[in-house]
């Protein structure tokens, strides 16, 4: 009889030690957040995009704001504040768009100024076209 509960005593130890050592596994995984993988992923395709758009040049401030919040991301990925580096990748996304945004608006006022001037010389060529004959 004593072996039999002696057993059946080592029996709970052991399943209660392994459901114990259950709990804190899913508790250790839980408590380290994944990267933010897609965020990052999403601000580098941004600043990549605003780069082929020329943007260094007609808009180089945001393009350099989203170069820093992306590194800054990518360093607090490395120090494990997942929330933060989601953020941060998201503010280099928003500021790469921006740069992009900024881009074309200044390409598309020089092609106006560019159509501006040569709607100008057309007007002048018809002034003197009015006044030879």
């Amino acid at each position: 009889m004593k072996t039999d509960t002696i057993r059946c005593a080592f029996s709970r130890i052991g399943l209660s030690t392994t459901l114990i050592f259950a709990v804190l596994t899913l508790m250790a995984c839980a408590s380290a957040p994944l990267p933010p993988t897609q965020s990052l992923n999403d601000a580098r395709d941004a600043i990549a995009s605003a780069e082929q758009a020329e943007a260094r040049q007609y808009a180089g401030a945001e393009l350099e704001e989203a170069n820093r919040h992306l590194a800054a991301a990518v360093k607090a990925v490395e120090a494990e504040r997942m929330a933060e580096a989601d953020r941060l990748a998201r503010q280099a996304s928003v500021a790469a768009e921006l740069a992009v945004a900024r881009t074309e608006a200044a390409k598309a006022a020089a092609i106006n100024r560019e159509m501006g001037r040569g709607a100008e010389a057309l007007g002048e060529e018809m002034q003197r076209q009015g006044d030879q004959q």
